[in-house]
């Protein structure tokens, strides 16, 4: 358990009072309500989780201008592209009359993120950390046509 020290005005002077504070405060707030959901081939059951702007849906769909479930869900339709411990990264292709564009969605299959700023749950896995364009900041907006 962490201490936190607070320092209160009295009125014979200045006191010191140690407040204690749980781990699960110490957490980062973030919605844990799942958006969408896909199964991959190895039979991981991946959420995309609306999140915060750190992590999840409202991460990548705004500064990744990814506003579509189908466009994460079909690249974790696919195969594991790297793994790393819990990270898994999983590459798809958005196409759009003769546009392309590959899609990288990066996943933290464990209950807590790798810093430990964020938990899940018990039972639970973070899911889609994020997902963008490769070698681009934005997605063009026909990616979500």
């Amino acid at each position: 358990m962490k201490m936190i020290s607070v320092v209160a005005a009295a009125v014979a002077g200045v006191v010191l009072v140690s407040v204690p504070v749980s781990d699960a405060a110490a957490e980062r707030y973030w919605n844990k309500k799942v958006k969408c959901e896909e199964t991959d081939p190895e039979g991981r059951v991946i959420a995309t989780r609306y999140g915060n702007g750190d992590l999840g849906w409202n991460h990548f769909s705004g500064k990744h201008n990814i506003k579509k479930c189908r466009i994460v869900d079909a690249a974790l339709a696919g195969k594991v592209d790297k793994k790393n411990g819990g990270r898994l990264e999983y590459h798809g292709v958005a196409l759009n009359n003769g546009k392309r564009v590959n899609i990288v969605v990066i996943v933290q299959y464990a209950r807590r993120t790798a810093d430990g700023e964020y938990d899940a749950g018990k039972g639970k896995k973070i899911g889609v950390i994020t997902a963008y364009c490769k070698g681009i900041n934005k997605c063009p907006n026909w990616v979500n046509e």
